[in-house]
């Protein structure tokens, strides 16, 4: 009997088994990066930069976030004081840092204003970042020295408008939230302030304290202390709510500046090319944190409001935030090169 002729099938050698498996393990990896990657993140410190010197608002809220994000990652949560040009200096930092989750901004509404008054940034906060969440709002004050003889915003006024030279107002720098709010007294009080850039609360502190600067408009959370001790005197505060930390100090509105609401929101940022697992892993997590009773009563304490909304959230309040401020450094005419 015969048989017709049939092709002998080639055995796979060793070689050719480890190039399927290798094929098949590389197909596995690449239909689930984002699991591979989540499993990894973070194998080394995380960053948080804060683009003011320390002892301001924005540090005292990132080293208070550090501390327990620190816990939550299993990792070491660094923060970095990158001071200059209005907070901008550490935005543009960031924007510019590896996309990789462990560098990140502790941003705040000055952000949202330096997009209308800088005519060129080197980034754009909308384009080059993710929102992560908002850490706290913190309300302003209309602050002066003890010595001061104003003790009202009225006396204050009036002693502006008599004063031979200028009296002068300290801000966290050009373009910031305090920049404008003194603007916009000024628009409102029809006076005329000089105005003395620093780079950040603590160096303006203390020369408030010093008697270097009349007055200033910064948020509640640096000169707070020194409120309560009576070495500063607090006139007023700039939101149109009273702020539970100073609950008889009266609003700008109160004081006859009529719908004068201008507050300091504080949140985090990431690099806008970081992945996707990574962000809402962190977004997660500080969401958590800011909602816990004692990360609560730690913003009790400082004269801040917990806030931890979504990204999105935080991505429609910076979209407003631009809008809105865009109209009053426009009536304001403030511009800087």
């Amino acid at each position: 009997m015969t048989f017709p002729f049939l092709p002998r099938r080639r055995m796979p050698g060793p070689a050719r088994i480890c190039a399927c498996a290798a094929l098949v393990l590389g197909a596995v990896l690449s239909a689930a990066p984002g699991a591979a990657r989540a499993q990894a993140w973070p194998s080394k410190p995380v960053t948080l930069v804060v683009p003011f010197p320390a002892g301001g608002t924005t540090d005292v809220l990132a080293r208070t976030l550090a501390e327990s994000l620190g816990a939550a990652l299993g990792q070491t949560v660094i923060v970095e004081n990158k001071a200059g040009a209005g907070a901008t200096m550490g935005a543009d930092f960031v924007a510019k840092s590896r996309p990789d989750g462990y560098t990140l901004l502790v941003g705040a509404v000055h952000h949202t204003i330096a997009s209308s008054v800088y005519r060129k940034l080197p980034y754009d906060l909308q384009r080059d970042f993710v929102p992560l969440t908002m850490i706290a709002t913190v309300p302003n004050v209309v602050v002066v020295n003890a010595s001061s003889p104003a003790r009202s915003v009225a006396e204050l006024v009036a002693l502006a408008k008599a004063a031979n030279p200028e009296l002068s107002y300290g801000s966290n720098g050009n373009g910031t939230a305090q920049h404008l709010i003194g603007m916009q007294f000024q628009n409102m009080a029809g006076v005329s302030l000089l105005h003395v850039p620093y780079k950040g609360s603590g160096p303006l502190t203390v020369d408030l304290l010093a008697g270097q600067v009349t007055l200033s408009f910064d948020t509640i959370t640096p000169v707070l202390a020194q409120i309560r001790a009576g070495k500063l005197r607090a006139l007023a505060v700039t939101t149109a709510r009273r702020s539970s930390a100073l609950p008889d100090v009266p609003t700008l509105d109160e004081a006859g500046f009529k719908g004068f609401d201008i507050g300091t929101w504080f949140g985090v940022l990431a690099p806008a090319a970081t992945p996707k697992d990574v962000a809402s892993r962190l977004s997660g997590l500080m969401i958590k944190i800011i909602h816990s009773p004692e990360f609560g009563k730690r913003m009790q304490e400082i004269g801040a409001e917990p806030i931890g909304n979504t990204p999105e959230q935080m991505a429609r309040l910076i979209h407003e935030e631009t809008l809105k401020f865009a109209k009053l450094v426009k009536d304001a005419k403030v511009v800087i090169d």
